[in-house]
């Protein structure tokens, strides 16, 4: 038999004030659903996304809580503090994030310079994963909260479109 994770993820979502990635997992030594803070530094406008989630999956401290979320999923959340350290609106950064996502049948890859390309065929390997998943898969739900100041007494919650389950 193979290992069982401890912690299965189950929510992941992005806090703005202050710049935190928070995890809703289930700590299955337990049984019980926790919630995980990873705050974040040294994040700024100019960052790159990619680099930060790799940085953030590989830290020894949080690696085993992420087991179950994907890189592409840390770099949508990085992608989201970033586009509102530049000013953007979520609906923006998300929308950014699709086209950045996205890759264009028409596009020559032989123009494409090393890391561009490597960013494609990184893209083309997730989606392969993605439709290799088996059916009974639990599919990871995504969720992005953002934390308005006091004075609106706002909580909004924004859901990634993939997925539509709830814990």
């Amino acid at each position: 038999a193979g290992a069982v994770m401890t912690f299965s993820a189950q929510k992941c979502g992005i806090c703005f004030q202050p710049p935190s990635i928070i995890l809703i997992y289930r700590d299955n030594s337990q049984d019980k659903t926790r919630q995980r803070i990873m705050p974040v530094r040294n994040f700024s406008r100019f960052s790159d996304c990619s680099r930060a989630a790799e940085q953030l999956k590989n830290n020894p401290r949080h690696k085993p809580y992420l087991e179950g979320v994907s890189l592409r999923q840390l770099q949508k959340l990085y992608s989201l503090l970033r586009g509102h350290l530049e000013g953007q609106s979520l609906a923006e950064s998300l929308e950014k994030f699709q086209q950045e996502q996205t890759i264009d049948p028409e596009e020559d890859m032989n123009k494409l310079d090393d890391k561009e390309l490597a960013k494609r065929k990184r893209i083309m390997d997730e989606l392969f994963e993605k439709n290799r998943k088996k059916k009974d898969d639990p599919d990871f739900v995504y969720n992005i909260e953002v934390e308005f100041p006091l004075d609106e007494q706002l909580e909004s919650c924004t859901w990634d479109l993939e997925s539509d389950e709830e814990i």
